[in-house]
């Protein structure tokens, strides 16, 4: 089944993209800036990020928005993904993405500077390998691919490097945790090549701490492998590549964050805050501010908020308020997600809530691991 793709030259994402003005044709020519010589020529990489999912661990956050397009500081969550990456390592950026995928096509759309952006849609769920499969049309040569949700400190270039040196199909970044089971682990030789993959092991079966951590690089030699339709690159495509000896892993150091659930979600935007992953706003006393100032008589840290957010005499911890939002005297929150313009009464005590746009706390109310949407 053949998926609809959109192309146009768009935003200026961190520290990627030079050149004049360019997009795509449904050929994949870039017509336009430096690149244009009657066809695509590509000293760099395209960049596929996997943002299909619907985001259910952030509800009801993601009920009106899809997760790529959440605000993390003054970014998406999408750029946040893409962050950091150096001029000349990524020419491209494509997004597979299939919830609310409109959204995502109007945010680009109003974007005018800087590098490629190729929406490229899914209309039924087709799992992460299918995600990359779908691409297939636009991608081609040596690529690079992220999960939609990963913040970390990972160079890109140094993936490049192991995979030019050892080749290979892929070679997939590693972090080591302590508790191996809800991922995917790989074992590596002395050469640093995968000789075993395992998704989300037993107890039992774990043989290594290093996991899967989100970010590739692939040759399009890796479409051959694939089976059709719905498909994991976990399940179904990575163990494959390590019983053929065609798959890489670097490990690396400094932070890795899946922001997909409410509490890892307030790891990112700690990182993104201590790594200065921002351009705009402030941090005071440890929380980013988009007005520049904290909200007055607040006690708070490792904390979000937007604009216009208004609050005084509370204690707000490890938190995400966004637009508007209106906390009363006296509450106390921990771990909250707070959509725009959401209203908390005073005195509430909240710990790992997620608040809807609009939605409304009462005087009062103590709630614990709740969810809660607008009236």
């Amino acid at each position: 089944m053949a998926f609809p793709w959109y192309s146009w030259m768009f935003m200026r994402l961190p520290n990627l993209g030079q050149g004049g003005p360019s997009f795509n044709t449904p050929h994949g020519h870039s017509i336009g800036g430096e690149a244009f010589q009657g066809e695509r020529l590509r000293a760099s990489v395209q960049a596929v990020v996997l943002a299909g999912g619907v985001g259910s661990r952030l509800r009801p956050w993601t009920d009106s928005v899809p997760k790529p397009l959440l605000p993390m500081l003054d970014r998406t969550l999408l750029e946040q993904v893409v962050w950091g990456m150096p001029e000349g390592v990524v020419d491209e950026i494509v997004v597979a993405g299939g919830y609310r995928v409109d959204q995502i096509t109007e945010h680009f759309a109003a974007k005018v500077e800087g590098i490629d952006v190729t929406i490229v849609e899914e209309t039924e769920p087709l799992g992460t390998g299918g995600a990359l499969a779908n691409c297939k049309d636009v991608v081609s040569g040596r690529f690079a691919c992220f999960n939609g949700d990963v913040i970390s400190s990972l160079r890109i270039q140094d993936v490049l490097s192991l995979h030019e040196k050892n080749g290979g199909v892929g070679t997939l970044a590693l972090w080591e945790v302590e508790d191996p089971t809800r991922f995917g682990i790989v074992g590596l030789d002395a050469s640093q090549r995968v000789i075993q993959f395992k998704e989300k092991p037993k107890p039992e079966e774990v043989f290594s701490n290093l996991i899967n951590a989100g970010s590739y690089v692939l040759e399009e030699d890796v479409f051959d492998v694939m089976p059709a339709g719905r498909h994991s690159l976990e399940r179904d495509v990575f163990p494959r590549l390590a019983e053929r000896g065609e798959l890489n892993g670097l490990p690396f150091e400094g932070y890795f964050i899946d922001a997909g659930t409410p509490s890892s979600w307030s790891d990112g935007v700690e990182a993104c805050i201590a790594h200065d992953r921002f351009y705009s706003g402030a941090v005071v006393d440890g929380s980013w501010c988009a007005d520049g100032v904290a909200p007055t008589g607040v006690r708070h840290g490792g904390s979000m908020f937007g604009r216009g957010v208004a609050a005084q005499g509370t204690t707000i911890q490890r938190s995400t308020l966004l637009d508007g939002v209106h906390v009363g005297a006296g509450s106390n929150l921990n771990g909250v997600l707070a959509g725009a313009g959401s209203v908390i009464g005073t005195g509430c005590d909240l710990r790992n809530v997620v608040l809807g746009p609009g939605a409304i706390v009462e005087d009062g109310e103590r709630l614990v691991d709740e969810r809660r949407s607008a009236p």
